[in-house]
């Protein structure tokens, strides 16, 4: 006891629920990581825009050393002299009109990143829904390995009683094979119930960014309550309230227009553009004023200016143009993109609530066949106990009975999954 006390903490497993694996999901995940990436970048991108509408600042500083026939620089006289010269500047560069160029950039980066934002979101909500079909499945081959062991157990006692009255000749070798066969199906159908829960696990834990050496649990939550499911959905008020929050569609919108204010950027190449020009600088050189001081140099040489350049386009091989026309087939383009987006998520919405309407019919059909194999395998049972009922019309409701009770588990799970689909597009958490 006090070894199985000190060991069995050592290797417990840890135990995930639902919520803690959709919380994993997001902090782990490589695609959101890549969307947050997308998304900062975007924030920068929008960061620079803004900054590209204050004036730019640079200085510059050059040294020269002319040998030779040379032009003074400060005079423009050619002399016969080695000559050193220094100059510096300072400039600043000011555009006050490019077509509402810089304007709309800002506008179309903040768009962008509202559409990154909308990605990201649309990556989490896609693989928190994966991260509930594979919890479910998890849950499912776990309950179909239940059962399998059961019927396995049931199987084993059968087998038994068969053996024994085979060995007082009450039972024929067929009756005892058949009994042998059932527990050979019985054993297989927990092998293949194992390798399923395996496989559930390690989908499980690759979508979760877990190393699948190391083991894990998953809580069961509370499904009891099945009956409460509502699947009186209607498509149309599911698809008002998903194009309204799903972030698919936001995306596609988004996305839209983006690519409306690209084509308010190529119009900018229409315009003449304006801009305010102003710095100052000083030179020194040792050729003619070589007696007049450094100091003396770069204060009698001071200088400023001012100045406006405007820039008219006239012909630049009609590039304007062709960015104009090439920046409306991508807006078209892109609003048919958003509408195959709506149409899509219509589609799929239909087919949810259908699918979900579906589920619900077959889980209590199921239910219903279960409950009807499970007495009549009761009434059998206690028939062939007393010899009323042969091996054969025993072991064909055995089997009747687990393929019975597998649908119904595997169509309660089709039912919750099915609801879950809705609240996903609902918007709505999913949880149990």
């Amino acid at each position: 006891l006090l070894a199985g006390s000190i060991v069995n903490p050592l290797f417990a497993q840890e135990r995930i629920t639902l919520k803690r694996a959709t919380e994993l999901v997001i902090e782990n995940n490589l695609q959101i990581k890549q969307a947050q990436f997308s998304e900062a970048v975007s924030e920068e991108n929008l960061s620079q825009s803004k900054l590209a509408i204050y004036p730019n600042l640079n200085a510059s500083t050059g040294l020269n050393f002319n040998f030779g026939r040379s032009i003074d620089p400060l005079t423009n006289q050619f002399i016969n002299q080695a000559i050193t010269s220094n100059s510096g500047s300072v400039t600043s560069n000011t555009n006050l009109f490019q077509g509402f160029r810089r304007m709309n950039e800002i506008s179309q980066n903040k768009l962008q990143l509202e559409a990154d934002k909308s990605n990201t979101q649309k990556v989490k909500n896609d693989l928190v829904l994966a991260v509930v079909t594979n919890y479910l499945s998890v849950l499912n081959a776990q309950d179909l390995l239940i059962a399998s062991q059961q019927q396995l157990d049931i199987a084993n006692q059968q087998l038994d009683i068969e053996q024994k009255f085979f060995d007082v000749g009450n039972k024929t070798l067929a009756d005892l094979s058949q009994a042998k066969s059932q527990v050979a199906t019985a054993e297989l159908n927990v092998t293949n119930a194992k390798n399923q829960v395996d496989l559930s696990f390690l989908n499980l834990a690759q979508l979760l960014e877990r190393d699948p050496s190391v083991a894990f649990e998953v809580e069961k939550p509370q499904i009891n309550n099945i009956s409460n499911v509502n699947a009186a959905y209607s498509a149309v008020d599911v698809f008002k309230t998903a194009s309204l929050n799903f972030p698919d569609i936001k995306l596609a919108e988004l996305r839209k227009q983006v690519l409306e204010k690209e084509i308010d950027i190529a119009r900018a190449g229409y315009f003449p553009s304006l801009n305010l020009q102003s710095g100052f600088g000083t030179r020194y050189s040792n050729g003619t004023f070589a007696n007049t001081s450094f100091a003396a140099q770069v204060k009698d040489n001071f200088n400023q200016f001012i100045g406006f350049g405007l820039t008219i386009p006239i012909f630049n091989g009609l590039a304007a143009k062709s960015n104009v026309r090439r920046a409306n087939i991508n807006f078209q383009n892109a609003m048919l993109s958003e509408q195959l987006a709506k149409n899509n998520l219509n589609k799929v919405i239909n087919q949810a609530v259908y699918d979900l309407r579906a589920a619900e019919k077959r889980y209590y059909s199921a239910l219903t066949a279960y409950e009807s194999s499970k007495e009549a395998f009761n009434v059998i049972q206690q028939r062939y106990a007393v010899g009323l009922v042969n091996s054969l019309d025993f072991n064909q409701a055995q089997t009747n009975l687990n393929k019975a009770q597998f649908d119904q588990i595997q169509a309660q799970y089709d039912l919750i999954f099915r609801s879950k689909v809705i609240d996903y597009y609902l918007g709505n958490p999913i949880t149990f």
